[in-house]
């Protein structure tokens, strides 16, 4: 037992007679470890993404809501009336009145 762990820590298992075969599951254990750590860069690289796009979407929320009560703002009719008096424009006094046009049979 005492002997085989000082050859792996020696390196014996890397020069002995079947070394080729140990030499082969180096490089392939070697060539999963690239590959995993670029697929956690590259699921990083998305998270971080998707973390700003919601940053994003949250701030053109805001900004939308804003945008819209300004409008519901500006469509009120005494917003309109004040904006129109400068031009002389005032409101009717007079409702309107609904036209019916009845067809002949």
């Amino acid at each position: 037992m005492k002997q085989g762990i000082y050859d792996i820590l020696k390196g014996k298992f890397l020069v002995s007679n079947d070394a080729f075969n140990n030499w082969r599951f180096i490089l392939f254990c070697t060539v999963l470890a690239i590959i995993m750590i670029g697929s956690s860069h590259s699921a990083e690289r998305k998270v971080h993404e998707i973390a700003r796009l919601n940053d994003e979407v949250r701030e053109l929320r805001s900004e939308f809501v804003d945008m819209r009560s300004n409008l519901m703002r500006l469509k009120m009719e005494s917003t309109i009336s004040r904006r129109m008096a400068g031009r002389g424009i005032k409101p009717s006094e007079v409702p309107p009145t609904k036209i019916v046009i009845k067809e002949k049979e």
